[in-house]
C-alpha cells in the first residue's frame, strides 16, 4: 500500500493550468470567443491582471533561443546579454504595446457651438512596425473633420494618442489608416473624415531593394470627404502646406 499522499483532482487542475505558457492560456480564450487575432488587432480584453509580465518574461526566454540559433554569445558577449529581455519589454510595452493594451481614455464632449467647418489635426508623427518584416514604418498623419451639431467632439491630443494606439502594432499602412478612421469615425459621427498618411518604410530602405527615398502614402475618405470634390481637395491642399 502506498503511502503518497493522493492529489486532490482541483490541485491537479490548477497545477496544470500554472504550468501552461500564459501566451496559449490568452490564445485558447480568444479562439474560444471566436474571434481575431492578426497582428494588428487589439487583444487587450482577453489579457488578464498580472499575464502581461508573465508574457514579456515568456518572450524573453524566447528571444534569446533566437540569439543563440542565431550563433550570437549571449553569455560572454557584454553587449547582448540582456538583449533577450530588453527586446521583449520592447516589443510588450512599446512597439507592439497598441495590441496589449485598451483605448486610451477619450473624453468627448458636445458640439454646443455647432461647429460644421472643415477642422484639420497633423501632422501627427506615428511609428509602427512592418508585420512582414517587423521593420521600422515612421511618418506622418493629417486627419481631416467636418463635424455636424450632433458630433462628438475629442480633445485635440487624444489624436495623437488614438494613432499612436492603432499604430503601435504590426501593421500594413494601408490596414493601419483604415483602422485609424474607423475608430474616430465611431467615436466622432462626423459628417465627414479623412486620413492621409505618409511613411518611410524600412522594410524598403534596411533591406531588398534599399532604396531610401522611397515614401508610401495613402488616404482613407469618409462621408463628405468621399461625396464632396470640393472639399476633398481643399483638406489635401491645406494639408501640402
Amino acid at each position: 500500500m502506498s503511502n503518497e499522499t493522493p492529489i486532490a483532482p482541483n490541485a491537479t487542475i490548477a497545477y496544470k493550468a500554472v504550468n501552461i505558457p500564459v501566451s496559449q492560456r490568452i490564445r485558447e480564450r480568444i479562439v474560444a470567443s471566436n474571434t481575431r487575432f492578426h497582428a494588428n488587432d487589439n487583444i487587450a480584453r482577453f489579457i488578464e491582471a498580472g499575464e502581461l509580465a508573465e508574457l514579456q518574461a515568456e518572450v524573453e526566454e524566447k528571444m534569446r533561443a533566437v540569439l543563440q540559433s542565431l550563433v550570437i554569445d549571449t553569455e560572454s558577449d557584454h553587449n547582448t546579454q540582456d538583449t533577450g529581455r530588453r527586446v521583449a519589454k520592447m516589443f510588450i510595452n512599446e512597439v507592439f504595446g497598441g495590441r496589449y493594451v485598451p483605448m486610451p481614455s477619450v473624453t468627448e464632449f458636445p458640439n454646443a457651438s455647432h461647429l460644421n467647418e472643415l477642422m484639420i489635426i497633423g501632422p501627427i508623427t506615428v511609428r509602427s512596425a512592418c508585420s512582414h518584416h517587423l521593420c521600422p514604418i515612421i511618418g506622418k498623419v493629417w486627419i481631416g473633420v467636418m463635424p455636424n451639431e450632433h458630433s462628438n467632439l475629442i480633445g485635440l491630443s487624444k489624436y495623437a494618442r488614438i494613432a499612436e494606439w492603432i499604430m503601435s502594432r504590426p501593421q500594413i499602412q494601408e490596414e493601419a489608416v483604415v483602422q485609424l478612421a474607423d475608430t474616430l469615425q465611431e467615436k466622432m459621427q462626423p459628417d465627414g473624415l479623412a486620413v492621409v498618411m505618409e511613411a518611410d518604410h524600412f522594410c524598403m530602405h534596411w533591406r531588398g531593394v534599399k532604396d531610401s527615398e522611397s515614401k508610401m502614402i495613402n488616404s482613407v475618405m469618409h462621408g463628405s470627404f468621399l461625396k464632396d470634390p470640393n472639399l476633398r481637395r481643399e483638406f489635401l491642399s491645406l494639408i501640402k502646406r
